[in-house]
Order: C-alpha cells, then structure tokens, then sequence
C-alpha cells in the first residue's frame, strides 16, 4: 500500500549538499543532483512527457489529469469522479507510441458510481477498473473508448471490504501493444495459482472464489495478471495464450486470450527496456519477498503457491506463518497452506497451456516496498548510468523513500551485481522495510512514495513522488 509522507533526512556527499532544496532528496553519487520540476500536485501516480518542459501528470484522488509547462500547472484536461478508496483511482497513463501523430492518451482508473469523487469503497461497479482511450486535441481530452473493464470490488462474504491490490500501471511496449497489471484484487482462483478455488482441496470439486463465480479466469476473476492489449483494444493473436484461449471458449477462454503473464500479487512499477523490449515489473510482498521481475510471454510468477525463488518457499511459509497478520491480506487461503517444498509448490501451479514458471529475478527475503520505476534511456547522466533500470519506494519509512539503481547484464535478462552477499540475486535483509544487502543498490533517498520514474526529453531521469506532490529532476552536476 502507498504510504505516508517520508522524513526528511540530511545528506551530504563529499562536503557538497545532494540537493538543492533543505529537507529535499538527496543523491548519494557526487556526480549527480536533484532538483524540484514541478510541485502543488496533489497524490500524483503517473507523468507523461508531451514535449520539453510540457507534460501531463495524473492525480489518483483528484481523478485529474493536470497539464504542468515549464514547472507550472496549465489548466486540467480531464477531470473523472474516481473511488479513491485505499489503492484505487486514477492509476496510470500511457501516450500512443505514435502521439501526437497519434493523439491517444490511454488513462487506467477506478470509476465511482456516484458521478463524483468517493473513498467509499462500496461506490463502485463490480468491473469498476478500466482503461479509456481519449484524444489530445492540444487543450482538453476527450472520450474516444473503453479498451477493458476489470474487476474492482472486494466485498465478499465473511471479509472486510477492501479496495487494495488494483495494480494499475500502463505502458505501451516496443512492439506497439499496450501491457496492462492489474493485481490479485485479493482473489483466490486459478490464477492465484489455486486450480479448485481458494478452500478446495485438489483434486475434488471446484469451489467458487466468491458470490460471482470463479475461480475459472472469467471477466469478474481478471486479476494478477498482465495483459497485452492492440491499441484500440482488441486482442493480439500472437498473444502467448491465444490459441489455449481459443480451445477454452466462452468468457473464461476470450479474458485468457488477453493474458501475457499471471501469478502476479500487486505492484506499482512496470517499464520497458529500451535496448531489448524487454518489459520489467516489481511486485509487492506482504511481509516476505518483494521481487523484481523480468517478464516473459507465457510466465506464471508462481503466486499465491511461491513468492521469491521457488527455492526459498520455507522462508516464505515461515515469515508468513510468524509475522504480521498471517494472513497474506486474505482469510480464505491461510499461509499454513503453503508448500513444505520447491517440489510440492511446483506440482501444486495452475499452469495453462504453453505456461511455464519463472523465478525473479532479484528479490528481497522480507517486503521492502518497492514502487514506480523505469530506464533511463540517454547518456546524459553519464555513460555509466545510461540503460539503467532505477525503481523507487513504495513508502517513506525507507531512507526517507530510497532510490535504487541496477545494472544489467550485457544481453539485458539479468540484474548484475558487484556485492558478492547478492551473487544468488536474493538481498537477505533482516526485517520488513530493511535494505540490509541493497546498501550497493543505493543511489538516492527521501523521495517519499515514488511511484513513476521516465527519461524526460533533456535526458534526464523524472522521479514521480505521491507523498512530496512533486516531479523531481536527476541531473548531473
């Protein structure tokens, strides 16, 4: 969960203040800087460049779509009545790969049935995630269409209402298809990894994940997953489960068509590499295993049945059997069910035709959080930064809301590391909200809640913060 405003803390390198601003972020590599581009925005989740010093930046309980030139805010686009309630509202943004030739901007939101702004998680439609299409015609957006509904209510018997989990982050990948997360929603059905439903013991009879069906991957029990969309919406049929949705039919067999990875939790961050294509997500824990995770078409990220390496799985039976609620934020399927084995948890995946299982590929043993990230694709910042991958903080409680930085291996498919406690890919810290072991990853802190990260058209590296209002600027010096 997005959490509340950092603590300011005091940093210096080399005698040379890291920031320009008292109490402001602070970079620990004395050939870069921050400073402030933009501020007065209010719960920020997402930023889109429309050219220099002009871009659009999303507010999650506004509902608004605010226009910022030249560090300004200019006017407001679009303004929608979202519910806002926990994790849910306006959530991501993504400009057509051709815009403005192109003049689509595709919006990720939770719709409130009230017709104005609401927390009241009950004040929305069962599919009350969507992605819209609108048109930029230089002062206002438009409505053009709606691309999918995905579920959003979590009000099912026996449970307290949640609206948590909803993921939310859009992006367009290099090949011109549109990657949608969307997180579990707190569901317990096949694509939870749960092949009989979240109380069923397999093999039996199939237990529905709650009062509107599942657990078969229908339109209501779209959730953990990523999808791969055309631009207008319809479905790509070199999707890796088109053909095994085909064989299926009916509802479940068409949402299964759209999928290109499951097994997802929730996050907050997705990018894509601008050398390979290759499209990266971290995923959030409950108390244990934060991950990043180098997607590929076809994967199941093993979740609910495994978080982290499949190797580790005692580590994560055991901190979720021990610590916090126990619960993994659900009462239908205990941690106590975890496997006892890499095997076991192996034999237990619901794997759909073609699907196949990949470990992260970098991890923390307990939750750290993590949030918005992206590339920085320009040498502007140096040679030695450019095609880095650099992912924020999800809360404040870390070095004020830490900034990490990762190399990547020559062919761009692993995380490469120089600390040789990280050469199994697994920082071993020693308590939730801890980067004991990521001391080598560290490059800034006190950003509060980032959550997007984008190479602005300088070159320079944009760091989105919730928590501050603000679009921060990393420079070299």
């Amino acid at each position: 969960m997005l959490a509340l405003a950092a603590t300011a803390l005091a940093m210096t390198v080399a005698g040379t203040p890291a920031s320009a601003e008292p109490g402001g972020p602070t970079m620990l590599d004395p050939k870069l800087a921050v400073r402030t581009a933009a501020s007065g925005l209010v719960s920020p989740t997402g930023l889109a460049f429309l050219g220099d010093d002009d871009m659009f930046v999303i507010e999650k309980t506004t509902g608004r779509v605010q226009r910022v030139v030249d560090g300004a805010l200019a006017g407001t686009p679009l303004d929608l009545a979202v519910n806002f309630g926990s994790e849910r509202g306006l959530l991501g943004i993504a400009l057509h790969p051709r815009f403005p030739a192109n003049p689509g901007v595709y919006l990720y939101w939770t719709e409130s049935t009230t017709g104005a702004d609401t927390n009241v998680l009950s004040e929305t439609p069962l599919l009350g995630n969507r992605v819209d299409r609108f048109v930029w015609n230089g002062s206002t957006l438009t409505f053009d269409r709606n691309l999918i509904r995905i579920r959003a209510v979590q009000e099912d018997a026996g449970q307290p209402a949640r609206g948590n989990h909803n993921g939310g982050v859009i992006t367009f990948g290099r090949d011109r298809k549109l990657y949608v997360f969307t997180g579990d929603l707190g569901r317990r059905g096949q694509l939870q990894n749960l092949t009989c439903g979240p109380t069923a013991d397999c093999p039996g009879a199939r237990v529905p994940d709650d009062q509107f069906g599942g657990p078969e991957p229908d339109g209501a029990h779209l959730s953990g997953v990523v999808l791969r969309l055309n631009d207008d919406g319809s479905t790509p049929i070199t999707n890796p489960f088109f053909r095994a949705g085909a064989a299926m039919g009916g509802e479940a067999g068409a949402t299964v068509q759209k999928i290109f990875s499951y097994g997802h939790r929730n996050g907050f961050g997705m990018t894509v590499d601008p050398d390979t294509g290759n499209v990266w997500m971290q995923e959030n824990g409950d108390d244990s295993f934060s991950e990043l995770n180098r997607l590929e078409p076809g994967m199941n990220g093993g979740w609910i049945q495994i978080a982290g390496p499949v190797a580790r799985v005692g580590q994560f039976k055991e901190i979720e059997t021990t610590f916090g609620g126990q619960n993994l934020q659900q009462l239908r399927w205990p941690p106590s069910n975890i496997a006892d084995s890499p095997q076991q948890a192996l034999r237990r995946l619901f794997m759909l035709p073609g699907a196949h299982y990949s470990d992260p590929e970098f991890s923390w043993k307990w939750e750290v959080a993590p949030g918005g990230m992206g590339f920085l694709d320009s040498r502007r910042l140096g040679p030695q930064f450019e095609g880095d991958l650099f992912m924020g903080a999800a809360t404040g409680a870390l070095d004020g809301g830490y900034l990490f930085r990762f190399n990547l291996t020559g062919n761009g498919r692993q995380i490469a590391v120089d600390d040789p406690r990280l050469k199994d890919r697994v920082a071993d810290n020693v308590a939730k909200h801890d980067i004991t072991e990521s001391e080598s990853l560290l490059v800034g802190r006190d950003f509060g809640a980032v959550t997007d990260i984008e190479t602005d058209p300088d070159g320079n590296l944009a760091v989105l913060s919730l928590t501050d209002g603000k679009v921060y600027t990393v420079h070299r010096r």
